[in-house]
C-alpha cells in the first residue's frame, strides 16, 4: 500500500505543534509512557521531521539530537504499514550524515529492531528499559 506524503524538516519551534500531538497520541495515549518524560529539553535542541499525509494531516514525527542521535520515532496507527516510517528514518539519516556524523544511534523498542534492521541498523548495546519499555540500542554507521 502506498500513499503520497510530503517530509518537513525544521526545529522545535516551527514543528512542535504537529509533532507534540503524533507523540502524545502514540507514546502516552497508546504505549501509556507518562507526558513528562515524553517531552524532554531536548526538543529545542533538536531537528524535527514531521510526515503529512495528502490532506495536510500530520501523520508521523522523528527528531535527531545534535549528537547523532535518533529518537522519538512515531507513526499514527491509522498511518502504519505505509512506508511513513522508513521515510522519516531516511531523511533523518540524511541529515544527520549531511551535519559529518559517521554514525546515527537509537534506541529502539525491541519489538521495532527488525524495521531498524532493515534500514541497516544493528544491535550494539543490552536490553534496557525505558518508561517502562523494553529498548535496545541501535547504530548505523555510513
Amino acid at each position: 500500500m502506498t500513499s503520497v506524503y510530503e517530509i518537513r524538516f525544521g526545529d522545535w519551534t516551527t514543528l512542535q505543534q504537529d509533532a507534540k500531538a503524533i507523540r502524545m497520541e502514540v507514546f502516552v495515549v497508546e504505549q501509556n509512557v507518562p507526558a513528562e518524560l515524553e517531552m524532554d529539553d531536548n526538543d529545542a535542541a533538536c531537528l524535527h521531521a514531521v510526515a503529512y499525509d495528502a490532506a495536510g494531516t500530520p501523520v508521523g514525527t522523528g527528531r535527531l539530537l545534535p549528537d547523532g542521535h535518533i529518537g522519538r520515532m512515531a507513526v499514527r496507527k491509522a498511518a502504519r504499514g505505509m512506508g511513513i516510517g522508513g521515510a522519516l528514518l531516511q531523511g533523518l539519516m540524511a541529515q544527520a550524515k549531511l551535519r559529518g556524523h559517521k554514525t546515527v544511534v537509537l534506541g529502539a523498542q525491541t519489538h521495532a529492531a527488525p524495521f531498524y534492521e532493515k534500514h541497516g541498523f544493528a544491535v550494539v548495546g543490552q536490553e534496557f528499559l525505558e518508561a517502562g519499555i523494553p529498548h535496545v540500542e541501535m547504530a548505523h554507521t555510513f
